[in-house]
């Protein structure tokens, strides 16, 4: 084994020659913190992978009468089974997203590791920025942005439902003051902060409520035998004890929601990132005005159509310049003394972006009303010139 027991950031490798208990029980005890790859070779345990293909052979009845080029083959074929070296390789957002696009390409939408690469390119993703993110991939582009801010700054998640999935991000592995640096906010309270009705403490009052309607008829009842005395007792402990766990984690809730909510109310983000199985049109414009001014934007969606919309939208509505709808293409290569050929097994597409850059609103009202407001000699000129070619016709 070897391997480099650093620091997050710096290289990780190990190889063990091992069976598949040894994979499953690492991942039990790391949660999964590591990607694991299998490769197929033979030079540590070479002389018990003989064994095993000697005897596989010596019990083959077809063995014998195949050819010489099919007895490799077949050889070949059983090394390939049996003689399996594990690599365990530090993850990253290129090994989690060619994971996540070879085995489960629907948790992540489709989403490509070169379009993923884009996205963090056209967001102007870096330290010490505050970002949204607004994704259903499983966590994967929120772990992707975390990694390239390294700590620092602020990376706000917008979530649909009763709470965020980050199942993607936990498997990168993130030092504890990554997390300190990711707030999270629910995309239906978003028309209430930016009309400023958000209510932080509705929800806390409603589930007290419930709690004495539940505990008031239990304490109504009577009861003589001592140990049906004592099993209440013990329901009735364990029934505060959940009340508190409960109260405990709605004011830890409360507290992320409230900072969360400071940070968007600033309206200076410096980016926003969207990536979900969501039509992206009415989420786009609701959280582009949380953007500052000269800021990117980039939407991530696996077909054309919802894009082309917002892109009209934002044409029309304006607050935005730059706007461009780009599709990437990826084909992979076999290089081979002369054999080399495109790869004829590849991804027919890696879905749509649309990116641009914010402007401010009343900047971009101007400038619309500008053009439209044409001089009186201009407009007179161009009055006589179309009326001198409806007289030619």
């Amino acid at each position: 084994m070897q391997s480099t027991n650093s620091e997050y950031g710096s290289p990780y490798l190990a190889t063990y020659h091992v069976t598949s208990q040894f994979v499953l029980l690492f991942m039990k005890v790391f949660r999964c913190s590591y990607v694991v790859t299998s490769k197929f070779c033979s030079h540590v345990h070479s002389c018990v992978f003989k064994e095993i293909v000697q005897q596989l052979i010596d019990n083959s009845t077809t063995f014998k009468d195949k050819t010489e080029f099919a007895q490799e083959k077949y050889i070949k074929k059983k090394k390939k089974k049996y003689e399996s070296d594990i690599t365990i390789l530090k993850p990253s957002t290129r090994l989690l997203a060619m994971m996540y696009h070879g085995r489960e390409p629907g948790k992540i939408c489709h989403l490509r590791y070169d379009t993923l690469a884009q996205i963090l390119t056209l967001g102007n993703i870096h330290a010490g920025s505050k970002i949204i993110v607004f994704e259903t991939c499983a966590g994967l582009v929120l772990g992707s942005v975390m990694e390239r801010m390294g700590g620092y700054g602020s990376v706000i998640q917008m979530y649909p439902g009763g709470g965020p999935t980050r199942a993607g991000m936990e498997s990168f592995g993130f030092p504890s003051h990554f997390h300190e640096t990711l707030h999270e906010f629910p995309l239906c309270k978003v028309n209430a902060l930016l009309a400023g009705t958000l209510d932080l403490s509705e929800k806390d009052e409603t589930s007290g409520v419930s709690e004495e309607k539940n505990t008031e008829p239990q304490s109504m009842e009577v009861s003589v035998d001592p140990q049906e005395e004592m099993r209440r007792a013990e329901r009735e402990r364990l029934r505060e004890q959940r009340a508190r766990e409960k109260k405990v984690k709605m004011e830890e809730k409360r507290k992320k929601l409230a900072s969360a909510a400071a940070l968007l109310e600033g309206r200076n983000a410096d980016g926003l990132v969207i990536a979900s199985r969501f039509h992206p049109c009415p989420v786009l414009m609701g959280l582009l005005k949380f953007v500052a001014p000269s800021r990117p934007f980039v939407v991530y969606c696996q077909y054309r159509e919802p894009l082309i919309e917002c892109y009209t939208k934002l044409r029309e509505q304006g607050g935005a310049i730059s706007l461009r709808l780009t599709d990437s293409w990826l084909r992979h290569y076999q290089v081979l003394p002369n054999r080399t050929h495109p790869v004829l097994l590849m991804s027919g597409g890696g879905g749509y972006l649309l990116s641009g850059t914010t402007v401010a609103a009343d900047a971009a009202k101007a400038r619309n009303q500008h053009k439209s407001e044409e001089p009186v000699a201009k407009r007179l000129k161009l009055d006589k010139i179309s009326s001198s070619c409806d007289s030619s016709a």
